[in-house]
């Protein structure tokens, strides 16, 4: 990856469910990411029909940011994400996708520079509606059943809520993915691909 350059970001958004059975599962770390960026950087959700989820403004490094959750369920994420770049003229290079990532373990996190979508619907509905998978992201790790031994479908395993102790290490990689954002804001690439990934 030596060499990479991305421009600062524009748009983040956080993957996820809407409603109350979705609240704190496996598949729903993006937006337990994004609440903990308005959390720290100032901003608040509000519903916005015309971009199918909801959207906030937060500043990153002293940079207005747009922050969006779909609303669309995760397999028609793309819906509200190409709504929101073709509306704002984003680039898709300017644009953070934040999301559970089944082949990294609890308390693991990546930074990737576009890439396949490993069998993820929510990357599959935006790559195939903004006509590119070149995009940044986060893949925060939530495990796979396989690696505990659980017989569990994978998509029983990712709609379910983690274990106390996961949930910790979750948490703990949320939180490093929050401390260098700004690098990523800021189109540090090298920097963020460095100590994120390391």
């Amino acid at each position: 990856m030596s060499g990479v350059k991305m421009p600062p970001i524009k748009l983040i958004v956080g993957l996820g469910n809407i409603g109350k059975p979705y609240v704190g599962t496996r598949h729903n770390v993006g937006f337990q990411f994004t609440n903990e960026v308005l959390a720290k950087f100032g901003g608040f959700f509000e519903p916005n029909k015309r971009f199918f989820g909801e959207t906030a403004t937060t500043h990153i490094s002293g940079d207005a940011i747009l922050v969006l959750q779909p609303s669309t369920l995760m397999n028609l994420s793309g819906r509200a994400v190409s709504a929101v770049i073709s509306f704002y003229k984003y680039k898709p290079e300017e644009i953070l996708v934040v999301h559970d990532e089944l082949d990294l373990s609890p308390g693991s996190i990546k930074y990737k520079i576009g890439g396949g979508c490993a069998g993820h619907n929510g990357l599959k509905s935006i790559s195939s509606l903004i006509g590119t998978q070149n995009f940044q992201r986060l893949r925060i790790g939530i495990g796979h059943p396989r690696d505990k031994q659980l017989q569990t479908p994978v998509a029983d395993y990712v709609l379910s809520r983690p274990s106390p102790d996961d949930r910790i290490l979750i948490s703990q990689a949320v939180a490093k993915g929050i401390e260098f954002l700004p690098l990523i804001a800021e189109g540090k690439t090298e920097d963020a691909l460095q100590k994120i990934n390391s």
